[in-house]
């Protein structure tokens, strides 16, 4: 949908027929959406979506979004199908949270053009896309992945090495274990936790990020490590680890239930794409 938007024609494969159908049935709201996050609100896309029934119909491909399952075995039988099928300098894009792209290319022929593109949901919406090559990626690869994100609107980040989680999960990793930490350990609820977070550092970590805004607290970053430097080593040492164990999923399942209010997960949903819009043009307009 996306890709559409910004004017490419889009041809999509999905082994299960039914995937074709659930996404007509979405279509016209996640074009409105898209259609709302783009300067103008164009009411149709400028491009096109055609279904490919088999692997083989994307011949024509210029730039190939992987999104299987994460399965390192479904990735490394998949992606030399792709490759047989696109044409040899096309650069192949696989979406994963944590499977490293030297696992992924491993039986392929063509490895040097095999890269991580890992958008953020909602994907449609959010324009983070993750940007890292394997042992066998080309440089020219990541940096071909890279301009074809940024030119279509997304706002790519490139990794110089592979790490799991990439860069944005393991950001999220540390802050969701500290929360689920604090949950567990009866020192707040989840919906305070979660109320600290969006009106506390979430707004202008928004629009300017960790590093800007921290410096910004002070005259500059080294007044601010100097300042408040202690501070947060204390808190480093004295943060708390967690793990999934039952009576831990318990007390996050229990507080995430109670913070939600009784409102369905299609309600939030919908109130979280509501809002992504504005969100996101004031960020095109007011970020840094």
């Amino acid at each position: 949908m996306y890709f559409a938007a910004a004017g490419l024609d889009v041809v999509v494969h999905d082994p299960h027929p039914a995937r074709w159908d659930a996404f007509l049935a979405e279509r016209a709201g996640l074009e409105a959406e898209v259609a709302a996050l783009r300067a103008g609100g164009a009411a149709t896309l400028a491009g096109s979506i055609t279904c490919a029934p088999d692997i083989e119909d994307l011949a024509p491909a210029d730039f190939v979004q992987e999104c299987a399952p994460e399965r390192i075995e479904l990735k490394r039988d998949l992606l030399p199908r792709i490759e047989a099928a696109v044409g040899d300098d096309v650069v192949i894009a696989s979406s994963s949270s944590a499977l490293l792209v030297t696992e992924m290319q491993a039986a392929c022929t063509r490895p040097e053009r095999i890269v991580l593109g890992h958008p953020f949901n909602p994907a449609h919406l959010m324009p983070l896309v993750e940007v890292v090559g394997g042992e066998g990626t080309a440089p020219w690869a990541v940096t071909a992945a890279r301009d074809f994100y940024d030119v279509i609107g997304k706002k790519p980040v490139v990794l110089s090495r592979e790490i799991t989680g990439h860069l944005a999960l393991r950001l999220m990793g540390a802050m969701w274990r500290e929360a689920i930490a604090l949950v567990a350990s009866g020192v707040a609820t989840a919906e305070d936790v979660d109320r600290a977070f969006q009106y506390g550092p979430g707004p202008k970590w928004l629009l300017q990020g960790a590093f800007i805004s921290n410096a910004l607290n002070a005259a500059g970053m080294a007044e601010f490590l100097d300042r408040y430097g202690p501070t947060y080593e204390a808190i480093w040492d004295d943060l708390m680890t967690a793990s999934l164990d039952a009576p831990t999923r318990a007390a996050v399942v229990a507080g995430t239930e109670a913070a939600m209010a009784g409102r369905s997960v299609e309600t939030l949903k919908a109130e979280r794409e509501a809002g992504l819009v504005p969100l996101l043009a004031l960020m095109d307009r007011q970020g840094a």
